[in-house]
């Protein structure tokens, strides 16, 4: 038997064995090439348990905490664990609710009182004993009848709701922990053994579940205070509130009668009214530099032209720009010592000439503002020479915009910095949240295909050097920001699916890419399509990645 296989340092060998295998023996004999601990093994873009039999000749991918499967897997498992530990300590009938990610964790609530730091400390303590003990996962599939059925006599409600308003769920998977029973959308750990980091911690009014991150694999990640992400998380949720949708369920509920105009409309207004409150702000304090960078697909563009509309309102005039058409010009660019080109690092802005031109307009000084031709890579002058008066503002739209080193030669009490990223609050259902970094990748596959001609496997296959980006040049960053922007629409998922739908399923099997695509299709699934999306206004950040913006340059 052959198998070619995949080791998570990213070395591939050519294995022969005479007989059947596990992945759990390759890791055993091969430990050399698995840096960190292994959780599941993916055999012809299917994932595996590490004990499953290998019978043929295949090729087998070993999947740590770093791929973005076994990091999900991994949560599910620690989720149930930690819910079991819950209910053992304060009783079954207390309600626990994952609400979104925070400081590298899940922020959670318990619903009946906060717990004492004693309760939290016991509650983490039979954690501990569930782990030791390494109790098995039992996971078992049913139709979609046998599961509603279940939970139904299980007094689940929030699941019952779930499949009852998503039809595309034909399937579902439920998970056990001794008397713990929940709904599973990956496959989960074997054993609570194999749970062998986490770490609880009090928070406001609720508790953080903290392990390891794909940039800390082994270990929990140092803590860090991100008061203003929490703050914009609790925001979300008083929409949620106004608008009465709190899950998947409630969300199917609105778009499956077709009665969902008010809803697409309401979360419209309360973009419109919170990108306003931003705009007096900056008004009131007379703000000239506003700086406005958040991560891939977060809507940047469409947010800091609706923004300048706002600023239009309030009776300033501001200057739009992009910090990309102060990039160098390529061939000044200095490769590393592989002989790449960064193209995503500061240092690829010309600074020095970012920060003279800036300095320069808030003096009233004529200034030749350069445009990036990316087809010569280089700067093109004598086409934008412009200057401002001192009232008015410079909105300035870019990755490294929270980059303390790209203003440092600006006055700081000129500067307003913005953080923009669709901060879904609206969850799966009670223990299942909605990754931000999903929602971004969903609406970079809409966007890329319609506006670039590229396959979704070509963005799926790229998001990890964009996501690595991120963690580089952005993330560390947003500890900068004055006000954080969420620029999730409530309804979005539902009109997105429409478009990423055909896309993902489109994806064939021996696609790298296709792993990724099966989990994307099996979290729209919980999605009731909107078919008809000619309600969504014109200037709605979700036509940035649907088209019909009358915001954006290629419409």
């Amino acid at each position: 038997m052959k198998l070619q296989v995949l080791f998570p340092d990213g070395k591939r060998e050519e294995l022969i064995y005479d007989r059947a295998v596990t992945a759990q023996k390759i890791i055993r004999d091969h430990e050399e090439h698995c840096p960190h601990p292994v959780y599941f093994c993916r055999i012809g873009g299917v994932e595996k348990q590490l004990y499953d039999m290998i019978e043929e000749d295949a090729e087998v991918e070993l999947l740590d905490i770093v791929d973005p499967y076994a990091n999900m897997a991994y949560q599910s498992s620690l989720i149930l664990l930690y819910v079991k530990a819950v209910h053992d300590i304060l009783g079954k009938d207390v309600p626990v609710a994952v609400a979104n990610s925070l400081s590298k964790g899940l922020f959670t609530t318990i619903r009946k009182g906060n717990p004492s730091d004693e309760k939290i400390a016991e509650i983490e303590k039979r954690m501990h004993d569930l782990v030791m003990e390494d109790i098995p996962f039992v996971q078992k599939k049913m139709t979609r009848e046998k599961a509603i059925r279940f939970f139904r006599d299980n007094g689940n409600s929030y699941l019952v709701r779930l499949l009852e308003s998503a039809p595309d769920m034909t399937n579902a998977y439920l998970c056990s922990l001794d008397d713990e029973t929940d709904i599973s959308y990956t496959i989960i750990l074997p054993s609570t053994g194999k749970i062998d980091l986490f770490q609880l911690r009090r928070y406001r009014n609720g508790i953080l579940l903290r392990f390891p991150h794909r940039l800390y694999p082994d270990r929990v990640p140092p803590y860090q205070e991100q008061r203003l992400l929490y703050d914009a998380f609790s925001e979300e949720t008083q929409w949620n509130k106004i608008m009465n949708v709190h899950y998947a369920a409630d969300l199917n509920a609105e778009i499956g009668d077709g009665e969902y105009k008010e809803l697409v409309l309401v979360s419209e207004a309360l973009h419109e009214k919170k990108i306003a409150e931003i705009a007096g702000v900056i008004a009131k304090e007379r703000k000239r530099i506003i700086l406005i960078a958040g991560p891939s697909a977060s809507g940047k563009t469409t947010f800091a032209k609706r923004l300048c509309i706002q600023l239009r309102v309030r009776g300033l005039r501001p200057l739009y720009l992009g910090t990309d058409d102060y990039f160098l010009n390529r061939d000044e660019m200095i490769p590393d010592e592989n002989g790449n080109k960064d193209f995503e690092c500061l240092e690829a802005v010309n600074i020095g000439l970012f920060t003279e031109q800036m300095n320069q307009l808030l003096d009233g000084k004529k200034v030749d503002i350069p445009e990036f031709d990316f087809i010569t890579g280089k700067k093109v002058f004598g086409r934008r020479i412009t200057s401002i008066e001192k009232s008015q503002p410079i909105v300035i739209e870019g990755i490294h915009g929270l980059n303390p080193r790209l203003t440092e030669g600006i006055n700081d009490d000129e500067k307003f910095k913005i953080y923009i990223s669709p901060l879904t609050q609206l969850n799966i259902d009670t223990h299942h949240r909605i990754p931000t970094t999903d929602a971004r990748m969903i609406r970079r596959i809409v966007r890329d295909h319609r506006t670039r001609g590229r396959d979704a496997v070509t963005t799926i296959t790229g998001w990890p050097s964009v996501r690595a980006g991120e963690e580089k040049y952005i993330f560390p960053f947003n500890v900068e920001a004055d006000v954080f922007f969420n620029s999730q629409c409530l309804y979005e998922l539902s009109a997105l699916k429409h478009y990423a739908e055909p896309l993902l399923e489109a994806i064939p099997p021996e696609s790298p890419a296709y792993p990724e695509a099966q989990r994307m299709l099996a979290f729209l699934q919980c999605f009731v399509e909107m078919t008809d999306d000619s309600i969504i206004p014109n200037q709605s950040i979700v036509r940035e990645f649907i088209g019909g913006s009358v915001l954006m340059n290629e419409e």
